[in-house]
């Protein structure tokens, strides 16, 4: 008896996975336009806005690449100019980054360091 039991719980666990779809393979509902439509995800609304990107910045980098190459490597004047390139990179890709308040943790309120003490 206990081994029909097993063979007709393996029967339907087979047939309960042939029957259900992935989440990846989701199909639309049919809406009767009545309520909220289940096909639309739930995505707050958050306002964005781009920004051109500024063609002197992009000039001003290039300049500062092109007095790079022409600099001695890892003088102090080539360091100074990659850290203004590194600078003007980071800038532009924090102006593009959006995090969304809730994404981000929060800001420590007072210096935290490893310290016991």
């Amino acid at each position: 008896m206990t081994r029909y039991i097993f063979i007709l719980l393996s029967f339907c666990a087979a047939l309960t996975g042939c029957a259900t779809a992935p989440a990846a393979e989701r199909r639309p509902i049919a809406w009767d336009g009545l309520g909220r439509d289940p096909n639309r995800t739930a995505v707050t609304k958050h306002r964005v806005v781009k920004h051109a990107p500024a063609e002197s910045d992009a000039n001003s980098n290039l300049e500062r690449e092109r007095v790079l190459a022409t600099l001695r490597p890892y003088s102090d004047a080539w360091w100074a100019v990659h850290d203004e390139i590194e600078a003007e990179n980071d800038r532009q890709l924090e102006s593009k980054l959006m995090i969304c308040r809730r994404c981000a943790p929060p800001a420590p309120r007072e210096d935290v360091t490893g310290s016991i003490r």
